[in-house]
């Protein structure tokens, strides 16, 4: 159980440094201009969730819409590898069905 806890932690915080990096990257590049403004867009963008209460200037649609491919794909990549530690060291084992 405490190998799994730990797993879930650590992929969370990947996730959470992924979203700073881009946040980071959208203030660098001056596309938002705080980086409260552009964390919550970085995190909703990664996350697609896209509210569109903020959005980036016509020049960069392409790059926030490539956060939010990379977010997919990390997230389901995160989710694969959840349930394989949960096949190997977690609370599923192979072979058994629940």
């Amino acid at each position: 159980m405490l190998a799994m806890i730990i797993v879930v932690v650590a992929l969370f915080a990947v996730i959470s440094v992924e979203i700073w990096i881009w946040a980071g990257l959208y203030l660098w590049l001056g596309v938002l201009h705080d980086f409260e403004t552009a964390l919550y867009f970085s995190t909703v963008t990664f996350s697609t969730i896209g509210y569109g209460d903020v959005v980036p200037g016509y020049d960069w649609r392409i790059l926030a819409a490539l956060e939010g491919i990379n977010g997919f794909l990390l997230i389901g990549w995160s989710t694969a590898y959840l349930v394989a530690a949960g096949t190997r060291v977690g609370p599923f084992r192979a072979g058994e069905h629940f």
